[in-house]
């Protein structure tokens, strides 16, 4: 069973149709913390901002359960913020899963904010990114950004060089859009499943 964290804080509908694409069974939306504990994959998509998503999963109690959880789980945009220790946007703090702070990106002449389309990614680590070659291209949507960390597994660039995805024990998190990433993403998601 695949369990996508519903906690009124996410793009589900594309995750949802990005699974059933690479093949996916038994998907199910849940804020229940035993579905989570039972599943086999755990996904926490996310999209808006940092503090809102963050009081919605510690309303529901989740914020305690998911760092707790030993199945695979992969945070998705915000979802992958919430991981983090804590973030600028509305100074809250996270789950502390990866030990990087989130920052807001700074706008200049040639680096708009939000960073918005695709980029490539360098330094691609474990099992997430097997099959792919270095310099694949994701899709971004975000204005806030994990810093570099021990638990970067892949960077982007978009005037400062961060973490585009981070991995430790059971856990990832893609800052990018792997359900909106064509063949690439379809990729990551299948290699998620396979863990």
């Amino acid at each position: 069973m695949i369990a996508i964290v519903d906690y009124d804080a996410g793009n589900i509908r594309s995750v949802v149709n990005a699974l059933s694409r690479v093949g996916a069974q038994d998907v199910i939306l849940t804020s229940d913390a035993a579905r989570l504990r039972a599943a086999d994959k755990v996904i926490l998509p996310g999209v808006g901002e940092a503090s809102t998503a963050m009081k919605a999963l510690q309303s529901c109690g989740l914020a305690e359960v998911i760092p707790t959880l030993t199945k695979p789980v992969l945070g998705i945009c915000v979802g992958a913020q919430l991981m983090c220790a804590g973030s600028e946007e509305g100074d809250v703090r996270c789950m502390g899963i990866f030990p990087a702070e989130v920052r807001r990106f700074i706008e200049t002449a040639t680096e708009k904010v939000p960073h918005m389309g695709w980029n490539s990614l360098g330094g691609l680590k474990t099992q997430l990114f097997a099959g792919l070659d270095e310099g694949p291209y994701v899709y971004f949507v975000h204005s806030y950004y994990p810093e570099i960390c021990a638990d970067t597994i892949a960077t982007a660039t978009h005037g400062v060089t961060f973490s585009a995805a981070l991995s430790r024990d059971n856990f990832f998190a893609c800052q990018f859009h792997p359900e909106k990433s064509g063949p690439v993403g379809e990729t990551i998601l299948k290699n998620f499943l396979s863990i």
